[in-house]
């Protein structure tokens, strides 16, 4: 069969999408919502396999290892692009193992404090910070996490001693959060119902632009200039995939981007559509990798 009739073909059989977390959270929620969409739109079953640890790297292993057809694909985040530089010894090169299919959402990390903190914009916070070096602690949901490092971006940019307090996931780090063992996180967009019912308070997105969920929000952006990161996800295949396959994966995950009940969805989930050719995909996990070593080093992380 000559690749363009195999394309016209696919799938022909189920496809499973790994997953590097476990069920529930924010990839294998978008996983399943794209998944769903696949399946409508290409007639097979698209099948969630969830293989948490080693912090996404085992997934991203089991997708590089698997056979380049098509019927192994791989969600791909900003912790992948982390984990590059995160990780000294990995049996593999996202960059060169992995092709990029297409991109799905972007979404904010929110800078929230615990209302005993007398900060009420990012101003206010850093003045703070800058007259109370090291007696502030910041938490995370652990070593090496993507609110983790766009953390150490915020302090080297705004040029403040915040004490890192690493956690066991986002659960922990938010209750002592509220608890006021910690004064202040990037938290998930999840973060925002405390912040409506009175119990934190936030005071910016840390993305570009700001968040269409959040339109009050300012951007951190707006007082630390050139400050951004975010938490982006995509879909990936193992390397040499058929360009014809990859396409035609990418047509329809933008076309899915588009559809308005789709993007409703992904609004609730706290991010916005994030449509791209495989080439777009591919150049933003090369610059997020890039970007991200050099806080890396910088600061110095090591995976927890």
């Amino acid at each position: 069969m000559s690749r363009i009739a195999w394309a016209q073909t696919y799938p022909s059989r189920p496809v499973r999408i790994i997953v590097g977390f476990s069920p529930g959270g924010a990839t294998d929620i978008l996983a399943r919502l794209m998944g769903q969409w696949l399946s409508e739109k290409l007639g097979q079953p698209f099948i969630i396999e969830n293989r948490p640890g080693g912090g996404t790297n085992m997934a991203t292993e089991a997708a590089v290892r698997a056979p380049a057809d098509g019927y192994t694909l791989l969600m791909v985040g900003t912790t992948q692009a982390i984990n590059a530089t995160l990780y000294d010894k990995l049996n593999f090169d996202l960059i060169r193992d992995i092709a990029p299919v297409a991109g799905v959402l972007r979404g904010p990390y929110v800078l929230v404090v615990n209302p005993s903190v007398p900060a009420r914009t990012v101003p206010e916070f850093i003045a703070y910070a800058k007259a109370n070096p090291g007696k502030i602690n910041i938490a995370s949901p652990g070593n090496g996490t993507p609110p983790h490092v766009a953390g150490e971006l915020f302090k080297m940019m705004a040029g403040v001693s915040l004490v890192h307090v690493p956690y066991r996931g986002a659960g922990p780090a938010l209750t002592d959060l509220l608890g006021g063992q910690v004064q202040v996180t990037l938290g998930s967009i999840a973060s925002i119902e405390y912040v409506r019912a009175g119990k934190l308070r936030a005071l910016a997105v840390t993305t570009a632009t700001r968040s269409e969920a959040l339109p009050d929000l300012p951007t951190v952006g707006e007082f630390v200039p050139g400050y951004e990161a975010s938490g982006w996800y995509g879909i990936g295949a193992p390397k040499n995939t058929p360009t014809e396959i990859v396409d035609k994966l990418n047509k329809e995950t933008n076309a899915a981007l588009a559809d308005p009940k789709m993007k409703a969805r992904l609004l609730d989930l706290g991010g916005t559509p994030m449509p791209m050719t495989p080439a777009d995909f591919g150049k933003l996990i090369a610059e997020e990798t890039e970007k991200w070593a050099k806080v890396i080093r910088a600061a110095n992380i090591k995976p927890g």
